[in-house]
């Protein structure tokens, strides 16, 4: 990644006029006439609105704020009912939670072991060197007589009656066959004895732990085969559009899809099993189907979220029964996202279908939800200033890519709703707060998940 898609946004021109209301778009040429240091215009009153129904402009700003919308989205899966933890080969457990403590299943080491190369000595030296040698994973050796030493490799198992083991490059043999060490040798000094790390049943994890790869190595070492963890959530992928095209150039009014491609991976990154990615015509009646058959813990759709004449998310929620538990969110791009319970342990999360917007209800909506059903921890929030200023929704929240630049967020270019070039060069996405960001102003960060280094990139 470099900083050459990088700029300021005092021009304005990357401002998602698309996605702004007239009143909004006056609002904001104002704004930045006055120099960006107006207040932002108060919304709306909330107004009641029946699921499924038209949005208007009166009605679009009850939408729920950003920040709430998470909270909701993490709470949201608590109510789903306990997840039955399921036993995972080691190779498989990567990026899961334990979901009971680890505790040992043999002393560690389980007997005396060599930490080094070297001799093993009894007594005091000289030592006269046996003719044979002790190699790691081979039974138990005859025991040591006071003033014999045997050559041992590092992870080999002491003999009986040993008192050190002599490093290599700290002895020498003399032409008796006598060894000599070249420094003071210490009761004790490079033996692991049996049980120094841990004994039988100690318990060397609490439940709740994130399997990292340093885990899988003391499981292994503590004798465990699989680990009892708490399973990946499964998600569907229902990608609604007559316009999508899976192949080729785009023409005659059809495009390619990005989202189909997108999606499965970047749900991977965040944890979650990809268990179908199923592209629908856009027919009421096919998407009752799909919904109604899934078997996910989790369904995502993308587009038909807003109140198009083939919008047909919201009025199949509500044919359903579904429960509404965020319908519109104060996010730029992105707002017409939702956030519904299908069942008790089943929910549904629309993605608006512009690309970044997807994206943005990804990262608001699904991944906190996803990161409760994986028991995985919040992040630990943290901000960094702006190398340029911002322009900021009047009073939604704008979600901007950025790279970052040693101590600073770099915000930048092709930032719009369908654009996808600012993200696919970005770090993180700089959470910017109605009104808009001075340069040098303390902005939120959002990872992305690759960007992190984090255990959570399993693209597996």
């Amino acid at each position: 990644m470099t900083a050459r898609g990088t700029h300021t946004h005092t021009s304005g021109h990357t401002q998602d006029v698309e996605d702004l209301d007239v009143e909004e778009v006056l609002a904001l040429v104002n704004a930045a006439g006055n120099g960006d240091a107006a207040e932002p215009p108060p919304p709306p009153q909330d107004t009641p609105r029946t699921p499924g129904a038209p949005r208007t402009p009166e009605t679009r700003h009850r939408a729920t704020p950003w920040p709430e919308a998470r909270a909701i989205a993490a709470r949201a899966a608590r109510a789903g009912g306990h997840r039955a933890p399921v036993s995972v080969p080691l190779d498989s457990a990567l990026g899961l939670v334990l979901a009971a403590p680890l505790v040992a299943l043999s002393d560690l080491p389980s007997f005396d072991t060599s930490a080094m190369d070297g001799w093993a000595v009894a007594g005091p030296g000289p030592w006269a060197v046996r003719e044979d040698g002790v190699l790691a994973g081979h039974a138990q050796p005859e025991p040591l007589s006071d003033g014999e030493a045997v050559r041992i490799a590092t992870g080999a198992r002491v003999p009986a009656d040993a008192t050190a083991v002599i490093r290599s490059e700290h002895g020498r043999i003399d032409d008796k066959d006598r060894l000599h060490a070249a420094r003071d040798v210490e009761h004790g000094q490079d033996i692991r004895p049996r049980g120094q790390e841990c004994r039988s049943g100690d318990h060397l994890l609490p439940g709740g732990t994130l399997v990292t790869p340093a885990v899988l190595g003391l499981a292994a070492a503590a004798g465990y085969d699989t680990l009892t963890a708490v399973p990946r959530p499964r998600v569907e992928v229902l990608v609604l559009g007559d316009e999508l095209l899976t192949e080729g150039l785009p023409h005659d009014g059809l495009i390619r899809d990005a989202l189909g491609p997108m999606l499965p991976s970047w749900l991977r990154a965040l944890g979650a099993e990809v268990i179908a990615v199923r592209r629908l015509r856009d027919d009421a009646k096919t998407l009752h189907k799909a919904i109604t058959t899934s078997t996910a813990d989790l369904v995502v759709t993308t587009g038909g979220t807003a109140s198009g004449p083939v919008d047909h998310v919201h009025p199949t929620l509500r044919d359903i029964g579904a429960e509404l538990l965020v319908d519109g969110v104060k996010v730029r791009p992105g707002h017409p996202m939702l956030l519904a319970r299908i069942k008790d342990d089943q929910h549904l999360v629309g993605l608006p279908g512009n690309p970044l917007a997807a994206i943005s209800g990804l990262l608001t909506l699904a991944e906190p939800l996803l990161r409760t059903l994986s028991a995985h921890p919040a992040p630990e929030p943290y901000a960094l200033p702006l190398q340029d200023a911002v322009h900021g929704h009047p009073y939604d929240t704008r979600l901007v890519p950025a790279v970052l630049r040693g101590d600073r967020a770099v915000p930048l270019h092709f930032n719009g709703p369908a654009m996808l070039r600012g993200i696919a060069a970005a770090d993180a996405l700089a959470v910017v707060p109605p009104g808009g960001a001075r340069q040098g102003q303390q902005a939120e960060l959002i990872d992305l998940p690759w960007a992190a280094a984090g255990i959570g990139v399993c693209f597996t």
